[in-house]
C-alpha cells in the first residue's frame, strides 16, 4: 500500500509503510519513499529484496520505471538499499550515497555493474537540481551512520530523514502523522539512545533544521511528524537526549565470562 504525503499536481511525494512490517518474519518494519516530478522520479531508501516488486508495480503509475533517474541511499544498510541490483539492472538510474561509502556498495552488485552509476556525495552534502527543483541533500553524519545524509523537498517542505525520528512501533505501522508525542515518546527513546552517537551531534543537527523549517520529518521506520508543534516537540526531545557514547560506562567493556546465546 501507498499513500500520497503531497501532491500539487505536479510534484508528488509517495510513502510506502507495509512492505516490510515488524514482525513479519525476522524482518524490521521500513519506508520507502518516491519523489515524481516531470514523468521521472527519485526513489529513497528503496530497502532489500522484499520491497522491489510492489514499489517497481506503483512506480509504473508515475512513469516507466525504467527512466528512474536516481536512487538515494541516506546510508548503506541492508534495509535501505539491498534492493540496489535489481534497480541497477531493471533501470538507467544512478545512486546517489555518502563517498563514504561509494566504495562498499559494489559489494552489493555484480561486478562492473556499477561503473559509472555512482555519485558520492561529500560530506557536506549537495544541491540537487532536478527539472525546476533544487533538492537538498543534508549532512546528517553519526545520525546513525558515520557517513549519513538526509534529504529535503522545499517544494513539499518533507526532510525524509532516514533514522532519526524512527519509531519501533508493534503491529501495522500506520502512515498518519504522530498525534501525541509524549505517548509516542516510548516508542522512540530506546532506539535513539542506542542508535545516535551523542548529544552534541543531536544538537547540531537540531539546529541545521530548525533553520530549514521543514512541515513535516518523516523517517525511514515508523510514522511522519507533521506541523509545527510535532516538529518543534520532536526538535526539542532530540537535543536535550543522552544517547550513544553520552551512556557507555566500563561496565560495557568487559570480557564475557559466561555463555550468553544458545549455540
Amino acid at each position: 500500500m501507498s499513500v500520497e504525503l503531497f501532491n500539487n499536481g505536479k510534484h508528488i511525494c509517495v510513502m510506502f509503510s507495509d512492505l516490510v512490517s515488524e514482525g513479519e518474519g525476522e524482518s524490521v518494519q521500513s519506508n520507502q519513499f518516491l519523489i515524481v516530478q516531470d514523468g521521472n522520479g527519485i526513489l529513497l531508501d528503496p530497502g532489500g529484496v522484499l520491497t522491489y516488486n510492489d514499489l517497481f508495480i506503483t512506480m509504473n503509475k508515475y512513469f516507466p520505471p525504467k527512466q528512474l533517474k536516481y536512487v538515494f541511499a541516506s546510508h548503506a544498510d541492508p534495509d535501505i538499499i539491498a534492493s540496489l541490483p535489481r534497480w541497477i539492472s531493471g533501470s538507467e538510474t544512478r545512486l546517489l550515497i555518502s563517498a563514504i561509502w561509494s566504495r562498499f556498495v559494489p559489494h552489493f552488485c555484480p561486478q562492473g555493474k556499477t561503473e559509472g552509476r555512482i555519485i558520492p556525495i561529500p560530506d557536506e552534502g549537495t544541491l540537487l537540481p532536478f527539472g525546476d527543483t533544487t533538492f537538498q541533500i543534508l549532512p546528517a553524519h553519526f545520525l546513525h551512520s558515520e557517513g549519513n545524509l538526509q534529504f529535503y523537498d522545499p517544494v513539499s517542505r518533507i526532510l525524509f530523514s532516514g533514522d532519526m525520528g524512527a519509531s519501533m512501533m508493534p503491529g501495522k505501522v500506520s502512515t498518519t502523522p504522530v498525534a501525541d508525542f509524549d505517548q509516542h515518546l516510548p516508542f522512540i527513546r530506546g532506539f535513539h539512545s542506542r542508535y545516535m552517537v551523542s548529544n552534541k551531534v543531536c544538537r547540531y543537527w537540531a539546529s541545521m533544521v530548525r533553520k530549514l523549517d521543514p512541515e513535516w520529518i518523516v523517517p525511514q521506520h515508523g510514522a511522519p511528524y507533521k506541523g509545527k508543534e510535532m516538529v518543534g516537540r520532536f526538535l526539542d526531545w532530540i537535543e536535550a537526549l543522552p544517547c550513544g557514547i553520552d551512556l557507555v560506562t566500563q561496565e560495557m567493556y568487559k570480557a564475557p565470562t559466561s555463555l550468553n546465546v544458545t549455540p
